[in-house]
């Protein structure tokens, strides 16, 4: 293997963790993260956290329709606390408005703020270039061959999960 420098901010791994496929995948995992965040959120004081930018995923493509906590906490399967957590840290930043509905005062809409939608944006912008850039050099043969591979790596973490 080429690069064995150890990522900044973590302890040095020993040698022979290195050829160990869940290694690999965290390694990968943790630089395609930070390529991203590199990227997207660069210029801001507060960042979103992973579990906030799949909240504005979610808000961003149901844009259409009224979503409430209760979508939110069946969509994420998490608890009624987690999620109010979630959403007034979210609405703290400027990045959800929760909006009472005519029918019932108790019943908050759940928006996102024009902010947040540039910043979701951004976001998906930054994973395609990531993707680009993930993808240098390799023919459309070699990455047919690494989804074939994730693909069977996938498959046998499910199978050892039942």
């Amino acid at each position: 293997m080429e690069n064995r420098e150890p990522l900044q901010g973590h302890p040095a791994p020993r040698k022979e963790h290195w050829d160990e496929i869940g290694f690999q995948i965290h390694r990968l995992h943790i630089l395609c993260k930070r390529l991203v965040d590199q990227q997207a959120f660069q210029d801001m004081a507060e960042k979103p956290t992973k579990t906030q930018t799949w909240v504005m995923g979610y808000l961003y493509e149901n844009r259409n329709r009224d979503v409430f906590q209760r979508d939110i906490q069946e969509q994420f399967g998490v608890r009624r606390s987690t999620v109010t957590g979630i959403l007034q840290l979210m609405e703290k930043n400027g990045w959800i408005t929760r909006q009472s509905v005519g029918e019932d005062a108790r019943l908050k809409k759940i928006q996102l703020t024009p902010q947040a939608v540039e910043l979701h944006e951004r976001v998906g912008e930054c994973i395609r270039k990531t993707e680009e850039q993930l993808s240098q050099g390799l023919s459309p043969e070699e990455k047919q061959e690494f989804f074939r591979l994730c693909g069977k790596i996938r498959d046998n973490a499910e199978s050892a999960m039942k």
